[in-house]
């Protein structure tokens, strides 16, 4: 889904906006949905390569200029750089879109892949949040756009601690779109279901229907100022508002026969769990 220039949008988000996972799936949506709109970009994640065919397509097709920093947001020293290069620029809009998940059984993940997945879906989320959300009052507007999820309503078996983080994202955006609304700050939480990126092959899951990523990245800017929480596309919707009709423990029983399905091909007899593999791998944006 393509938008047009929107100069309302960048009064109030622009000139600039910060991305993080700009090099992949949702978060390289909204990237191309913001330029679309007008605004400026700063593209962050890992990969530098993809990063800068980003910066080239949008400076060449919207007319906009765009600026990589190549960073593993999972170090402090990677934050801190996204903040020191961003200093000079009046950015108006955050989106937080870097993070990745694990799935399978919690006791069968090593530790470390749990502790850098904490780090990046929540530690470099909140640092970057409450940096810009002091840089945004003080500004008198801006918006902050967190990625949620389906799975961070209930409890989910087999992604147990991907939820977790997902819910505290959640929790986050919530409080803080009616905290800073009478600064001029919109907040929005993007709750998509299953989406057509990456992300599956790096959480080793199967995944069936699921959306396109560019469908997600546009109608999250649209919500925007307009919601608290938005479920981007037709499935997320059906997921989503079927889930909310039943008790939190009824969709904790849904969700487990659904990750069930999604991780049925890690399930092997008479596994030998100190020889298993990682189920989670690094954010590969």
């Amino acid at each position: 889904m393509t938008k047009t220039r929107s100069p309302r949008f960048t009064a109030r988000y622009g000139p600039w906006a910060v991305i993080t996972g700009a090099s992949d799936g949702i978060g390289r949506e909204i990237a191309r949905s913001a330029a679309a709109r007008g605004s400026n970009v700063v593209l962050v994640a890992r990969r530098q390569d993809r990063l800068e065919a980003l910066a080239q397509e949008l400076q060449s097709t919207h007319d906009v200029e765009a600026r990589v920093i190549a960073v593993d947001l999972t170090e402090t020293s990677g934050v801190e750089r996204v903040l020191r290069e961003t200093g000079g620029l009046d950015v108006g809009l955050l989106a937080a879109g870097a993070g990745f998940g694990t799935s399978g059984p919690f006791v069968d993940v090593p530790l470390e892949d749990e502790r850098t997945m904490l780090e990046l879906n929540c530690g470099a989320v909140l640092s970057l949040t409450h940096h810009f959300a002091r840089r945004f009052v003080d500004r008198g507007r801006g918006g902050i756009v967190l990625l949620s999820s389906i799975v961070a309503f209930q409890g989910v078996p087999r992604a147990a601690h991907y939820a977790a983080t997902k819910a505290w994202v959640q929790t986050l955006a919530e409080g803080l779109r009616r905290e800073l609304a009478p600064s001029g700050v919109d907040v929005v939480a993007s709750a998509p279901g299953p989406v057509a990126s990456g992300f599956a092959e790096r959480a080793n899951m199967q995944i069936g229907a699921a959306l396109k990523p560019e469908l997600v990245g546009a109608a999250t800017l649209d919500a925007l100022g307009r919601s608290t929480t938005v479920r981007p596309g037709w499935l997320s919707k059906l997921l989503g508002y079927s889930l909310a009709t039943l008790p939190r423990f009824g969709r904790t029983l849904v969700m487990s026969a659904v990750m069930g399905g999604m991780t049925k091909h890690q399930q092997k007899p008479d596994r030998d769990r100190s020889t298993l593999p990682s189920s989670g791998q690094r954010q590969a944006s």
